[in-house]
């Protein structure tokens, strides 16, 4: 596998790293989970969370372009659905 698609394949995401990428404190990024503006992370053990990198770039993505917070609600339920719909 070269450079190039090891960087396009989705890969777990630590909440710090999420914060960085979007610029909100912690209170922000559980506040849009909660209000289904960004997508839940999934579990990696008893204790620990983490975000797949596809679904955290595609929300960021529509937020530089500007979608609506309906648009935004709508992607997140795409997303979940394709993750559901994967396993």
């Amino acid at each position: 596998m070269n450079t190039y698609q090891f960087q396009n394949q989705p890969r777990i995401l630590r909440r710090p790293e999420v914060l960085k990428i979007t610029g909100w404190s912690k209170s922000t990024l559980y506040n849009r989970i909660d209000s289904h503006h960004f997508i839940t992370p999934i579990p990696l053990g008893q204790r620990s969370v983490g975000f797949v990198s596809t679904e955290v770039y595609a929300i960021v993505n529509a937020m530089i372009k500007c979608y609506s917070p309906q648009q935004i609600k709508e992607l997140v339920q795409e997303l979940t659905n394709q993750r559901n719909n994967s396993v």
